[in-house]
């Protein structure tokens, strides 16, 4: 599949997609948590003017994005989403490669990003990738895992 990829760097124009994207990947996070997840309610007209978000089509078609927020010592993942249609064929792996390159290209020592704990199988593939769980912190609406990946910086 890795042949039919594309890359596209998000434009405001792309923020009701983006939105569309976020909403069907996350929409099986509901039942388990008993809300929309963090990522479905945000304002992606301002989240690509402030963050970078990449697309990713397979064969023309929006099949995940990630969302990615430079910090004063690391990258920090926002959001990553896989459109259902494309899930479990390897994309969120593509994805998470993706930012750890840029956070590489970046000068980035380090990426970090935070889950809900009951995302567990989300929790599973970051220590599958080589992330570390730093802390869990407890919040009125749920427990936020966050983890860390040392990456290297670009020669």
């Amino acid at each position: 599949m890795n042949d039919s990829l594309e890359w596209r760097r998000a434009e405001e124009a792309d923020a009701p997609e983006i939105r569309r994207l976020t909403r069907e990947a996350y929409s099986k996070w509901v039942a388990r948590i008993g809300r929309e997840p963090k990522p479905v309610t945000a304002d992606y007209a301002q989240a690509v003017r402030d963050h970078r978000i990449d697309l990713l089509y397979c064969r023309g078609e929006l099949a995940g994005l990630i969302e990615t927020i430079p910090m004063p010592d690391h990258l920090l993942i926002e959001n990553v989403a896989v459109a259902p249609a494309f899930q479990s064929r390897g994309l969120g792996r593509i994805l998470m490669a993706h930012a750890e390159a840029i956070a590489s290209s970046m000068g980035f020592r380090e990426i970090r990003l935070y889950t809900n704990h009951a995302f567990d199988e989300n929790v599973r593939l970051y220590l599958r990738l080589g992330y570390r769980i730093d802390h869990e912190e407890e919040l009125p609406a749920g427990i936020a895992v966050h983890m860390t990946k040392l990456v290297r910086k670009a020669d």
